[in-house]
């Protein structure tokens, strides 16, 4: 992934100008609270970059936080808006096919809009890879990517579009479906863009 592209949107765009910027991320959340975790639950947000959803999952009370993005720029906005509530979040630079994670640390996975830049198969190999090691056995992860609908680019870069049979057959049969949902996102251009929301469940017995 390239990590000079996303410094630059971050240096040429505010935060609230992005095309994928919400000023609550309600239908992650929403995930977050079926699941009914405990307040200590370890909780990644991968590509969180600026987004507010580390505050939320703050105000909710949890504690064990991680957000990772290309980033640097884009988790230092998120940084300074948290001020010293963003202490104790453990804040990681890197591109998430690449990246080392602690095994078995995580008992909930968000990424909202960056799988579906994976566009190499190798890629998206090494990222199911490491959602299966980094994932305690029985945890979740949420998805949420271009629906078949959606756009086939976005900020300049080709993107792979799911279904919800396609994104299930990606992760394999380690990972239990959950569900799906659909959601029209509204851009702050103006712009509509389908996105597909997927849940699954890493099999206890999968974990690597």
């Amino acid at each position: 992934m390239n990590q000079r592209h996303w410094e630059d949107v971050y240096s040429r765009k505010a935060a609230d100008q992005v095309s994928w910027f919400q000023p609550h991320l309600e239908r992650s959340l929403q995930f977050v609270d079926q699941a009914k975790l405990p307040a200590d639950a370890a909780i990644i947000d991968v590509g969180g970059g600026a987004s507010t959803f580390v505050d939320d999952l703050i105000t909710r009370g949890f504690s064990a936080l991680t957000v990772v993005d290309l980033s640097a720029r884009a988790l230092e906005i998120a940084r300074s808006r948290l001020g010293d509530r963003g202490a104790s979040v453990e804040w990681l630079v890197g591109d998430i096919t690449t990246l080392e994670l602690p095994e078995h640390r995580y008992d909930f996975w968000h990424d909202r809009a960056v799988f579906h830049f994976l566009t190499d198969p190798l890629q998206r190999a090494r990222y199911v890879e490491l959602v299966r090691k980094s994932l305690k056995p029985g945890g979740r992860i949420v998805v949420a990517t271009f629906s078949p609908d959606g756009p086939t680019r976005c900020s300049g870069l080709d993107v792979t579009q799911y279904s919800e049979g396609a994104i299930h057959a990606v992760f394999g049969a380690d990972f239990d479906p959950i569900g799906c949902v659909r959601e029209t996102h509204h851009t702050p251009s103006g712009s509509s863009q389908e996105f597909l929301y997927c849940e699954c469940r890493l099999l206890p017995d999968a974990a690597t």
